[in-house]
């Protein structure tokens, strides 16, 4: 008798199951104006894949300093989360996001912003006679 092989690695989960638990969490920002008033909780973006170049663009623009990530259509957001005619969407801050992040992060448009560095030590203030 043969043994079934197993795959070595299990399957990989799609992200949309973690959908169900953004809505009851309440975890989700819609609506452009709200997202606007809303940016000190987000924390990625997500527009659809049938979004106007010009509004990508916007978002693109306006979302510089967040992750801002392209996938799914409006239809699929419909289905996802009971949002009609949406196509542009915010996560708020949460462990969740995260997870939902790491999983669309090959999705993101924009480039990771480069980490500021430290400033440089200040040198003492010396008063032209040598002390401090």
């Amino acid at each position: 008798m043969e043994e079934s092989a197993k795959p070595a690695t299990p399957a990989k989960k799609p992200v949309e199951r973690l959908f169900p638990f953004v809505i009851r969490s309440r975890g989700l920002i819609v609506g452009r104006e709200t997202l606007a008033r809303s940016k000190s909780q987000l924390h990625f973006v997500l527009i659809t894949t049938d979004l106007s170049e010009n509004s990508r663009k916007e978002v693109l623009s306006d979302y510089s300093h967040y992750p801002v990530v392209q996938r799914y259509t409006s239809a699929e957001l419909e289905t996802f989360f009971g949002l009609q005619a949406t196509k542009v969407v915010g996560f708020q801050k949460s462990d969740l996001a995260k997870s939902i992040y790491a999983e669309l992060k090959e999705y993101r448009l924009n480039p990771p912003r480069p980490q500021a560095s430290a400033p440089p030590p200040k040198a003492p203030d010396f008063d032209g006679q040598g002390h401090k």
